[in-house]
């Protein structure tokens, strides 16, 4: 008796790790098994959106036990991914990584094929990105109210360096003109390193520009900041006043958020959101979106729905003050 109870003892441990093995493997096989989730990114690999993407996707693999991959699928300002996942199948394999452009081209195009708001499920905003008003030292002007005076003594005769002509860099400048009643003169390029080069180069006297794509210039005393169009002042930048502080309400950072298709299931869209919410908030995702200049941000679905909803009628105002048209 003793040595049958004894065989018992011994033998359950060893049948509740092997099935906990089991249940590991199958776990494991399951994951393998999966179709690896794409987050598909409307802009070319090396960019603030992609860098965003790849940040992302490592973390939410994690936490959903899968593989999650970035595809990049660039051109008309976002628009050819932004439709791609707007006619796949709502089943969590198939995300958007947008950007302020998909509230802007509401209005920036004449027609999309898709619909901006009922064709996507929003799952959370990941970050924001302020940008700096820096001008050429030569310039005349220590802030945005010297800025303002000079401009509207001098009209049309200072030029904004333009990135992209509908990115959010080109309509913040709009915006400030429209709040201002200043005219300053847009000078488009093809990209912003063309745009910056010209601005340090003394060719054009002002520019909108990310923060991590100035700051070195600014420290260096190669670049004025002149403001910050985040709301308040940045720790990074604590003397640059926000531009608000001149002209009340402006705001103009740019966000990255991730969608899913429209009419997802409320319980799938949600167990998605929150892997990514988690990994926005990691240690390690946080601490390299910071570095690069990034605000972290991971808010709710239903915040981020009214969000983008607010900025599709903001964009719109302002995109029709600039009579911008797409490239």
């Amino acid at each position: 008796m003793k040595t049958l109870n004894f065989m018992k003892k011994s033998l359950i441990p060893s049948v509740f790790w092997s099935l906990l093995a089991m249940v590991l493997i199958a776990f494991g096989a399951q994951a393998q098994t999966l179709a690896p989730l794409r987050i598909l990114v409307g802009a070319p690999a090396g960019g603030s959106t992609d860098t965003l993407a790849r940040a992302l996707a490592s973390e939410m693999g994690r936490q959903l036990g899968r593989a999650v991959i970035v595809e990049n699928r660039p051109g008309a300002g976002g628009n050819i991914a932004a439709d791609a996942v707007a006619k796949a199948a709502p089943d969590g394999n198939t995300l958007l990584m947008s950007f302020t452009s998909h509230a802007i081209n509401a209005s920036l195009y004449p027609s999309l094929p898709f619909d901006p708001v009922k064709d996507f499920t929003p799952l959370t905003c990941v970050a924001t990105s302020p940008s700096l008003l820096v001008a050429h030292p030569a310039v005349p002007a220590k802030d945005v109210r010297e800025l303002i005076a000079l401009a509207k003594a001098k009209p049309g005769q200072l030029n904004f360096a333009i990135g992209s002509v509908g990115s959010s860099l080109h309509l913040a400048g709009d915006a400030f003109k429209m709040q201002s009643g200043v005219y300053i003169v847009n000078i488009p390029y093809r990209g912003t390193a063309p745009a910056i080069q010209d601005v340090l180069a003394g060719q054009v006297e002002l520019m909108f520009a990310a923060v991590g794509n100035a700051q070195a210039q600014v420290k260096a005393g190669k670049l004025r900041a002149l403001g910050v169009t985040s709301a308040t002042r940045l720790a990074a930048f604590p003397d640059v006043p926000a531009i608000s502080e001149v002209l009340p309400g402006y705001e103009s950072s740019a966000w990255f958020g991730l969608f899913a298709p429209g009419r997802m299931d409320a319980a799938l869209a949600k167990k998605i959101s929150d892997a990514a919410r988690k990994a926005v908030a990691s240690p390690e995702v946080r601490r390299r979106l910071e570095t690069e200049g990034y605000i972290p941000v991971g808010n709710s679905p239903e915040d981020f729905s009214k969000f983008v909803q607010a900025e599709i009628t903001r964009w719109a105002k302002v995109v029709k003050f600039s009579g911008a048209k797409p490239e």
